[in-house]
C-alpha cells in the first residue's frame, strides 16, 4: 500500500468519525433544545414531583406533550420515573444524575439569551424592514423564504 493510499485511507476514516460526531451531537441538542425538555428539567431541578405537579409548574404544556417529553427524557437516561404500589397509584419523576448535570449549561443558556435578546431583537426588526429595492436585485432567497 503506498503512503499516499494510507493518508488518504485515514483522512476517510477521519471524516466519517467527525460526521458520526456531528450526528450524535445534533440528537443530543435534539433532545435538550426541546422547548418542554427545558422546562421539564427546570422544573425537575428543585426536587422530584408527580405529573399533575409538574404539568402545574410548566403551565400551557399539553398532557400528550408532557407525557412524550417525560418518556423521551426517560429513555434518554435523564429522568427517572419511579412508581409506588399504593392504591391510587403514585408515580413520581426526578434528574437522574445526567439530568442533574444538563442544569447547569441550561442556566448558562438562559443567562446568554436573556443578555442577547434585545441585539437579536433589534437584528430582527432591522433584518424585516422594508429596503430600498434595486430592480431586479434581491436580499436573498432566504430573506424571501422567511418572510
Amino acid at each position: 500500500m503506498t503512503k499516499l493510499r494510507v493518508v488518504s485511507e485515514k483522512a476517510s476514516e477521519s471524516q466519517e468519525h467527525e460526521q458520526e460526531e456531528c450526528r450524535a451531537v445534533g440528537q443530543a441538542l435534539d433532545r435538550i433544545g426541546d422547548k418542554w425538555t427545558v422546562m421539564v428539567v427546570g422544573t425537575l431541578s428543585k426536587e422530584p414531583m408527580r405529573f399533575n405537579a409538574i404539568m402545574r409548574a410548566i403551565g400551557g404544556v399539553s398532557h400528550r406533550m408532557l407525557t412524550l417529553t417525560l418518556r423521551g427524557l426517560e429513555r434518554d437516561g435523564m429522568v427517572k420515573r419511579t412508581a409506588y404500589p399504593t392504591i391510587p397509584p403514585k408515580v413520581e419523576y426526578e434528574l437522574t444524575e445526567m439530568g442533574r448535570s444538563l442544569i447547569k449549561p441550561l442556566k448558562a443558556l438562559a443567562t446568554w439569551a436573556q443578555r442577547n435578546r434585545p441585539a437579536m431583537e433589534a437584528a430582527r426588526a432591522r433584518f424585516d424592514e422594508p429596503e430600498e429595492r434595486t430592480p431586479g436585485v434581491r436580499r436573498s432567497s432566504t430573506a424571501a423564504r422567511v418572510r
